[in-house]
């Protein structure tokens, strides 16, 4: 993670870059060896930097030895054991460095480490978060501990010699500080996550390990609020975060799972909080009392708590309960008030927390609203010891089984304060006395007053270019009160186009305004917090809908101030276990108004829910969702193609031999066998075929594709693009279909590389022009936290192919613009290589059949745009790779790579 400095130095690499490339000097980014490469130059690198003395910070090793290790081991487990793993267990990345048996590229002595770890190297970005002292403890840790055992060639051993050849310095650069984003931002009074409820002095968790699939841990017991709503209780500025004491909402089971005390809030162990993965966050402090998994409400028409949920393997529910038990409609924001508005029955509740004191003690209070309902209810308290109280009418305690039950009698309408105080509290029944009564909770349902006032302001970068893409970049204001890190995840307009919307992967939705206009600045305003990881926005109507991991939410500005004053929980249809990677990606909607989402699979784990892995249809009222398409590992993101159809990209990994862009059809199936309910077959003639599979080198890690709706992009308008999230560039995505099979390629166009990957991208109706934005975390090489684009089409030409079609003897490649005659009838212009790939239970695929292909004649189109290779060898392929060195009709350079996939082979002759 990097301070608001590093990004702010982030964004002018970019810039620096994008000059480097258009006045033709070296960039940050080069290609070399078919190798990503990103490397600072000294002129960009700190000014400390430049007298860091390296002698001194590796002598000192030997005094602080144990805690250099500690420092470096804690450093590595938290930053680099994501991809690169140990010597137990493979990192995310299998392609990443193995400290352990790898040979070092660039030198194995501590300071070429050094320079790798500052300036970046091959697909690893730079770490311009880590200090000076933190860089060489890593070595130090990575040196003690896999080198010497394990890797003894690669072992560099210092003597005074090497230690006086070292560059003079005169510093150790800023002193380390351990730096949490994740637990210093301003989420508001509320967040929504998967939260693992444990008190003082918890177990360690299960986590397994070995080959994949991993197995199942046992958490049957577990206290798991997989769609927990976190609510800080006590008063006082910073959020949720900040806070000592909180009450859970399980809104699947419209349950409080528990309440706590102490500092810290969460132990911040997930994926977008710290990094760490197949792990959720667990409470921190003194668990005061606890509910277990179940519904927190009777059956209504059966008086008991059987839960009939959907079972999974390993003997775990998962998903809300039956619409006509229980429903959650959302959440009323009111100042720091959150009221949480369900159904039980026919029966509506408004509900709030809040924290009271006895004896210095806390006592945790609900107070809900309950209408009228045509029979008695029952809702679960606190298990039996746990001090309880009621005040109010409508309702009584009683016990049954292990639980003090509230009964709540019918056709009245109740209003109840419930006090509950720790097992053992005495008092609490003379406490109640002296209590305030239960409160009207509707006049906290119509808007209150703004929460976030602030506006704003971040300035447009443009940097003006002689190709034929201009981009401007269009940073958040990360200097923001509220410390948010900005990591953007999608990007929608209003019908007055200089306004949009924007959300991150934090919980946020920020009101943008700017886009069109000639000021060169946006304004920014924080509409909506503490929302369950958005991946997705959409405008309809002029309301705007959020894809979340929990739920698809609805957001309600009642007062004018566009602030949200109710989250509706649109369709909470989400199946949400604990696991880190079924993140719920994208939001598109079709002609009849219904919403269409992608839902991740468990990383190197077996599914356990029929939603893992899955394209999911939700109806345009909400009430209903079904599943479209499933087999997809890391689904990040849909398309909605003219035809109906959809295009879903997925990423390289167990079952997945390369990245997919998928052309998906209804009930397809798309290869990943770990996925839910898999077909028997589980060879390749099992599972639809990708469009094209994408190679590591041209995209890590493919996102959302998009249509081009805008007549400024010339030869552009009406062709497909894809965003990178991995390497954070901008594909052309030209295809053909041949049958009932769509096939086609990827090809980069000339842009420079973002500082950040990108994740979404919309056309602005307004300017015509494409704005994407996206962010960095697990997965992705760039180093900037997230982003915010605008990519504007010059008019110049773009000698980009646009259209391809594979003959029974040869291709046709379609371009932009036209070629010279001279140089594309030249056979020695050409370069065609094809490989096939592996597909199995094992992570990604080595290279197989690699061949070089003759281009025996070639030809062009009266145009001069369309190329015709006459290749006698051709034959279906998994990759293909057509490297080409023309000119333009005007004699201009015309050189670059696409990389494709033939499934068929056409009928008709190329010449």
């Amino acid at each position: 993670m990097m301070k608001k400095t590093e990004v702010f130095t982030c964004s002018i690499f970019f810039l620096l870059g994008m000059m480097a490339c258009n006045q033709g000097q070296k960039s940050q980014v080069s290609e070399s060896a078919g190798l990503s490469v990103f490397i600072l130059s000294e002129s960009e690198l700190p000014d400390y930097e430049k007298e860091i003395d390296h002698q001194g910070l590796i002598e000192a090793w030997g005094d602080r030895h144990g805690e250099s290790l500690r420092t470096g081991e804690h450093i590595y487990n938290n930053i680099c054991f994501n991809c690169h793993g140990n010597t137990d267990q493979e990192g995310s990345l299998p392609t990443a460095f193995k400290f352990w048996k790898d040979t070092f590229k660039v030198g194995n002595d501590p300071f070429s480490i050094y320079q790798t770890l500052t300036r970046g190297y091959g697909s690893m970005p730079p770490q311009t978060n880590l200090t000076p002292v933190e860089k060489y403890d890593i070595i130090h840790f990575i040196r003690e501990t896999f080198l010497l055992e394990n890797n003894p060639g690669q072992y560099f051993d210092i003597d005074s010699t090497y230690l006086a050849s070292l560059p003079a310095g005169r510093n150790m650069g800023p002193a380390p500080k351990e730096f949490k984003p994740w637990a210093e931002m301003d989420y508001g009074n509320f967040l929504v996550n998967t939260y693992e409820l444990v008190g003082l002095n918890a177990p360690p968790r299960e986590r397994s390990s070995g080959p994949s699939p991993l197995p199942d841990e046992n958490y049957v017991n577990a206290n798991f609020a997989y769609k927990g709503i976190a609510v800080r209780l006590d008063k006082g500025k910073g959020g949720i975060a900040a806070g000592k004491s909180w009450m859970m909402f399980d809104h699947d089971l419209m349950r409080v799972a528990g309440a706590w005390t102490g500092e810290g809030f969460i132990d911040w162990e997930a994926i977008l909080f710290n990094g760490r993965h197949n792990i959720s966050p667990r409470t921190v402090g003194d668990l005061h009392f606890e509910n277990r998994v179940g519904p927190g409400w009777a059956n209504p028409n059966t008086g008991t708590f059987d839960d009939p949920r959907f079972m999974a393997r390993d003997k775990r529910k998962f998903g809300p309960l039956p619409r006509e038990w229980a429903h959650f409609k959302g959440m009323y924001q009111f100042a720091d008030r959150l009221i949480l508005s369900y159904t039980v029955g026919n029966s509506s509740v408004l509900e709030t927390f809040g924290l009271e004191s006895l004896d210095q003690f806390p006592v945790f209070t609900r107070t809900l609203n309950i209408s009228p309902s045509d029979r008695k209810l029952k809702m679960r308290v606190a298990p039996k010891g746990t001090a309880v109280s009621l005040i109010g009418n409508g309702a009584l305690l009683k016990e049954e089984g292990d639980f003090i039950l509230m009964e709540v009698q019918p056709s009245v309408p109740a209003k109840i304060k419930l006090l509950i105080g720790k097992a053992g509290m005495k008092g609490l029944e003379a406490y109640a006395k002296q209590s305030s009564a239960p409160e009207s909770l509707k006049a906290f349902t119509k808007g209150g007053p703004a929460r976030y006032p602030q506006k704003l302001k971040s300035t447009i970068a443009m940097v003006e270019s002689d190709g034929p893409f201009q981009v401007d970049v269009m940073n958040p204001p990360f200097d923001s009160p509220w410390k948010n890190q900005f990591r953007l995840s999608g990007i929608d307009f209003f019908k007055n186009p200089n306004q949009g919307v924007v959300c991150t992967t934090d919980g946020d939705v920020w009101f943008v305004e700017g886009f069109t206009a000639k000021s060169g600045e946006l304004t920014w305003q924080r509409i909506a917090s503490g929302l369950f990881q958005p991946l997705g926005i959409k405008v309809v109507n002029g309301e705007i809908f959020v894809t979340c991991r929990d739920q698809l939410v609805r957001l309600h500005d009642f007062n004018g101030d566009r602030e949200t004053d109710f989250y509706e929980s649109f369709n909470n249809d989400h199946q949400v276990t604990d696991h880190f990677h079924e993140f719920a990606m994208g939001l598109q909607t079709d002609k009849e108004g219904n919403f269409y989402y992608a839902k991740s699979a468990r990383h190197a784990r077996e599914a356990l829910v029929p939603q893992h892995g899955t394209l999911i249809k939700v109806s345009k009222d909400g009430r209903n969702s079904e599943i479209i398409a499933h087999g997809f590992r890391a689904a990040n993101g849909v398309c909605l193609n003219p035809d109906g159809t959809f295009i879903v990209t997925d990423q390289e990994g167990h079952w997945n031999p390369m990245n997919r862009i998928n052309w998906v059809k209804k009930g397809g199936f798309y290869g990943n066998m770990f996925g839910y309910n898999p077909p028997a077959d589980s060879t390749d003639l099992g599972m639809e075929q990708p469009l094209v599979w994408v190679e590591r080198d041209r995209d890590q890690s493919p996102s959302e594709l998009l249509w081009v709706e805008s007549k400024k992009w010339g030869a552009l308008n009406g062709k497909l693009l894809n965003l990178s999230y991995g390497y954070g560039k901008v594909f052309v995505v030209p295809f053909e279909k041949i049958g009932d099979q769509v096939q086609g390629g990827i090809y980069e166009l000339p842009i420079p590389r973002f500082s950040t990957g990108i994740m979404r991208g919309r056309f602005n109706p307004g300017d015509g022009q494409l704005y994407v934005c996206g962010l960095s975390a697990w997965g992705s090489t760039q180093p900037q936290l997230g982003g915010l684009y605008r990519i504007r089409a010059t008019g110049k030409p773009m000698h980009v192919p646009i259209g391809i079609q594979v003959m029974k003897d040869g291709l046709e490649l379609t371009f932009s613009e036209s070629l010279d005659i001279n140089s594309a009838k030249e056979l020695n212009n050409y370069s065609v290589k094809t490989w096939d790939l592996l597909r199995s239970r094992k992570y990604g695929s080595s290279h197989y059949n690699v061949q070089t292909l003759e281009v025996s004649k070639a030809d062009i189109s009266k145009d001069g745009k369309t190329l015709k290779l006459k290749i006698p060898n051709i034959q279906p392929t998994w990759v293909m790779e057509i490297q080409f060195n023309l000119k333009s009709e005007k004699g201009e350079s015309v050189e670059g790579l696409i990389q494709n996939t033939i499934h068929r082979l056409g009928e008709s002759s190329i010449l």
